[in-house]
Order: C-alpha cells, then structure tokens, then sequence
C-alpha cells in the first residue's frame, strides 16, 4: 500500500482491541500513528512492532487520558515529532464489573466518567488546538468511539459505562458544529459486542456467546470491522460527513 501521508495519527486506548485494530489500519494507509496506552506498556509496543514490520511508523506514549497532565504531555510528544496530527481516534475507555446502579459507588462512577467523558473532552480540545485551521492547522478528523450502549443503556451491567457514551454522542454532535469551520471534521462509531478485552474486564469474559442469539448478524463483531468504519470517517472519503454517528452493532 502506498504510505503518502506526512501527518501524525493519534489512537488512544490503542494498546488491545479497536484501538489496536484501528493503529494498525491507519499505518497501512500511510499515517504515523501514536499509539497511546495507560497501563499495557508490552502489548503497545507490540502493536508497535506489528507497524514497524509492515513498513509503517509508529510510537508509543504512555498517559492516561482521564489526568490533564497526562493529557498535556501526550500532545507535547506529539509535537515534538514535528509533523501536523490530523487524526484523532478517542478510543480509550473503561468499565467495571456488571452491577446495578444501587450498588454502584460514586468513586466508579466518577472513574467512568473521567475516563470516557473528560479523557475525550480533553483529547479533542488538545487536537482541535493543532487541526484547527486559526490554529495554524491544516484541518482534520476526529473521531469519537462511542458504544450501542448508549442507545440500549445497558440495564443491569453497566448504566454508568451507557451514560457516559451518551455523553460521548451528544458531545460529537456539539463539536463537529462547534468546529466545522475550522477545517475540523467530528464523527462517532457505536460498536456493539465485539470480540475484545472488555467483556473480561467486566467480568464475563463470554458475554458475546450469552448473547449473540440477539443479534440480527448471529455473531459479535471483530474489532478491525469497526476499525474499518473508523478509517472511513477519518478519510476524504468520508469529507461531507461530519456530526454523524455509525453503528457497528450487527444490527442491534
């Protein structure tokens, strides 16, 4: 493939899963990816390596996403490699072990929502801050992983994980507005059950299994399929399309 692109792609969270998924896919069309994680160090670089070895550029930062700090410095390594970061993918996320709301604390909650609300928030604003064209950008893409969740409002497991991706929505649709004249495009992916990590960090690790008769597809999805909607949003291909929102849920 051909690697044409002189900009900086930042995926976070992008150490595992859709993230992983969506670094790899954006090397291969040419961008250098900055592949940030929080904790997973040996699986980063090993998404690293995987890029490196097709012919690709890539490096990782570690930050947590949800500190402000950490934010700030994430964006300082950024530009330290002295190319335009056109692309940003807020990937990073997390949840807890099913509960119900009455047994939630506001200390999980609170971490939910930093991680997701806040840590994205604050991404966009770092990158809108490089893309923007009264920046001294040259414009860009973002794009916002939300979850079906958001629509379903997860009942039973995780209210506090669907508020905060509907927060996530309502903020994609805020900024793509806020920003269109600045060169800055804003859109959303909403995966459904998809084959990664997350499910065990919720504490069932076959969650897909115990529910994929609900799924008009029959099966949960892979996270390279919704890498693949991803890369299309953050492409001229997509470049009429800003403020939208796709689901990759099987249907659900």
């Amino acid at each position: 493939m051909s690697r044409t692109h002189q900009s900086i792609a930042l995926v976070t969270g992008a150490s595992r899963g859709i993230g992983a998924a969506t670094a790899r896919q954006l090397s291969a069309q040419g961008y250098i990816v900055c592949v940030n994680f929080h904790a997973r160090e040996d699986a980063a670089l090993a998404v690293v390596k995987s890029i490196t070895e097709a012919g690709g550029r890539a490096f990782a930062v570690q930050a947590d996403v949800s500190q402000e700090a950490d934010v700030l410095k994430l964006f300082a390594r950024i530009d330290e490699v002295g190319l335009p970061l056109t692309q940003l993918v807020n990937n990073a996320g997390i949840l807890f072990t099913q509960s119900k709301l009455v047994d939630m604390s506001a200390e999980r909650i609170n971490r939910v929502l930093l991680a997701n609300v806040t840590g994205t928030l604050l991404c966009a604003r770092e990158a809108v801050k490089r893309m923007g064209r009264s920046y001294g950008g040259m414009g860009g893409s973002i794009v916002n992983v939300s979850s079906g969740a958001s629509r379903l409002g997860s009942p039973n497991e995780y209210v506090d994980y669907a508020a905060s991706k509907g927060a996530v929505d309502t903020f994609t649709i805020g900024l793509s507005k806020e920003v269109a004249g600045e060169g800055v495009r804003v859109n959303g992916v909403r995966p459904g059950l998809i084959h990664t990590d997350i499910h065990a960090d919720g504490g069932e690790p076959n969650r897909i299994e115990r529910l994929q008769d609900r799924i008009p597809l029959q099966r949960g999805g892979l996270p390279e399929e919704v890498a693949e909607a991803i890369c299309f949003l953050l492409s001229d291909a997509s470049s009429f399309t800003t403020g939208s929102i796709i689901d990759v849920t099987g249907g659900i």
